[in-house]
């Protein structure tokens, strides 16, 4: 697979809507995620991530403007013990208690398929890492529709075991802007990952869309320690 530049495929692209970046840096020491929201309406661009915990939640920045928090408002990153969960909805508590319960990644999401919002349907888009005794492995899914037809789920998941240094994965919901929106095809898509998180937060920040991008989280989690230090950038201030 060829690997693309990240600025390149975000500059591109006015609207990806919701991606999801993992993999590991270049020098190997560190799991890397990342994950960024985008809106065309002004419920989804009126948010911003807060820190939760060892996670991040979405917020509505001006409560008096939110009108529908139900696919808004949610916890895109939690933690369970060695395992960080990364998704684009409340789907991340779904694996969160179903690995809390020895479920699977791919078992837990059994039970969700894509949003809701016809005649988008927003595929819902997950990832989790799993750092332990100096390994690292990572997979990741999307739940979309059958080419827009809501009577079917189709199920993809990815995994990478022994993540190789310097490499990454992006999925995204969106293919590109449009009405409706054309749901993620294909694999996700392998993408090199820089040692220097600042960096790395600022070149995907400032590739994204100006007039669409709303929020980015980006952490780097030391493997050997499974200490971590994470970076958030909104655009409402």
């Amino acid at each position: 697979m060829e690997m693309l530049k990240i600025e390149k495929e975000l500059q591109e692209n006015s609207y990806p809507g919701r991606g999801i970046i993992i993999g590991r840096s270049a020098d190997g020491t560190k799991a890397v995620a990342a994950y960024f929201i985008m809106g065309r309406s002004e419920n989804s661009r009126n948010r911003i991530f807060v820190e939760d915990g060892e996670g991040i939640r979405t917020q509505a920045f001006d409560e008096s403007k939110l009108t529908d928090p139900s696919l808004i408002i949610y916890a895109p990153v939690r933690v369970l013990g060695n395992k960080t969960i990364v998704t684009n909805g409340d789907q991340t508590d779904t694996i969160y208690e179903g690995m809390d319960k020895q479920m699977t990644f791919e078992q837990s999401l059994r039970s969700r398929e894509f949003e809701p919002d016809g005649p988008n349907y927003t595929p819902r888009i997950s990832g989790i890492m799993h750092v332990e005794n100096g390994k690292y492995s990572y997979a990741m899914s999307i739940l979309k529709s059958n080419h827009g037809n809501p009577a079917s789920c189709n199920r993809y998941t990815f995994a990478y075991e022994d993540a190789a240094a310097g490499e990454g994965h992006f999925i995204h919901t969106y293919m590109h802007d449009g009405n409706p929106l054309p749901s993620f095809e294909g694999e996700p898509k392998l993408i090199a990952i820089p040692d220097d998180m600042e960096a790395f937060a600022d070149v995907l920040w400032n590739s994204l869309n100006e007039e669409n991008k709303v929020s980015l989280f980006v952490r780097y989690i030391d493997i050997a320690t499974g200490k971590y230090e994470s970076k958030i950038i909104n655009k409402n201030k």
